[in-house]
């Protein structure tokens, strides 16, 4: 049983919370909080497997809450926020502060139904993942690693739950020469757009929500935007991206696998894959077909991982050329970047 935990400051939505959670058989909801200071005492007293979270409360705000809870007593937490510019940043805040997922409050009555599935599933998903201490690490006592690269080099990157996290880990590592990067992260729509700006704001390259047509150039990192397909393409030399609606490939829009198997066909020999934590089997047949077409493979390592899911299963399929660790994973892929087998 799954014992969760509602942090919420409006009745209505911890009313509806719990209806939908409780109508799956293997959730419990154990009790609801109107603010951070109930839900502290409510905690002491009996710990949830997962808490679901709002962000703007009374008293404290969620992200403040979230940070002492990482740092003291880490609980697999899922933040619902709006889908206001304000809330999205918010959202990109509170993964950043050790949250296993964000999920976006429904516009309207409308779409009350859709939320209370992606609960249930956000809720089964974050009781199966690793949660550790959060530490906060002065960006200065970062080490940087060198890399000459040119523009016929592709970086392709893909993640789901803990992959914010772990994107910044590795691009706070490369140096502002890194080569043309493409990225698919899990994330609701809205919120992309905000991850993509505090990367731009903390990272030595540029880095964007991508657009239709975008250049895929040295020193220029592309964030697939939520609820779109991204692919890359090339004319001539010049890379660029494609950004697209579609259907959803192994439940994602954007999904790895779309990204992954067009870095495949165009980058080929060229390109350097890393599949990243996360739930489920997205990027693994993608990151094969990298392999087959000559890339360098790299997956995340099960003990660095939020959740085991997609490495692994690019791991069974024999997609992965080597299992690194979370922070050794920017050297490994500089050193790719420069190998032979990375040919110009």
């Amino acid at each position: 049983m799954i014992r969760v935990l509602i942090v919420d400051d409006s009745a209505v939505v911890r009313q509806v919370f719990k209806r939908a959670l409780e109508q799956d058989p293997e959730v419990e909801v154990i009790g609801s909080a109107a603010d951070p200071y109930v839900a502290r005492d409510m905690i002491a007293a009996d710990v949830p497997d997962v808490i679901t979270l709002d962000v703007e409360m009374p008293r404290m705000d969620g992200i403040t809450f979230l940070r002492k809870l990482m740092s003291y007593h880490p609980i697999p937490t899922i933040v619902v926020s709006s889908l206001t510019q304000a809330g999205a940043k918010l959202g990109i805040e509170a993964l950043q502060a050790g949250a296993v997922q964000v999920l976006a409050k429904p516009k309207n009555a409308y779409s009350v139904g859709d939320l209370e599935k992606s609960l249930v599933d956000a809720v089964k998903a974050a009781s199966r993942t690793k949660v550790e201490k959060l530490v906060i690490t002065a960006e200065a006592d970062r080490q940087s690693l060198a890399l000459s690269c040119t523009t016929n080099k592709i970086l392709a990157i893909g993640a789901s739950t803990g992959g914010t996290r772990a994107i910044e880990d590795i691009l706070l590592s490369l140096t502002a020469d890194c080569p043309g990067t493409v990225i698919v992260q899990h994330i609701p729509e809205h919120f992309s757009k905000s991850f993509a700006v505090r990367l731009n704001d903390i990272c030595k390259m540029e880095v964007c929500e991508a657009t239709d047509g975008d250049s895929v150039t040295p020193g220029r990192v592309l964030i697939a935007p939520g609820n779109n397909h991204m692919v890359l393409r090339r004319s001539g030399a010049r890379y660029f991206v494609e950004v697209k609606p579609g259907p959803a490939v192994c439940g994602h829009r954007p999904s790895v696998d779309v990204l992954f198997r067009s870095v495949a066909r165009v980058g080929g020999q060229n390109a350097v894959g890393v599949l990243l934590t996360g739930m489920g089997s997205d990027g693994a047949r993608g990151l094969l077909e990298m392999k087959e077409a000559g890339a360098i493979t790299l997956t995340q390592d099960e003990e660095s991982c939020v959740v085991y899911g997609m490495p692994m299963q690019a791991v069974k399929l024999g997609a992965s050329m080597k299992v690194v660790p979370l922070q050794n994973m920017a050297a490994e892929i500089v050193h790719s970047l420069q190998s032979e087998l990375v040919r110009s």
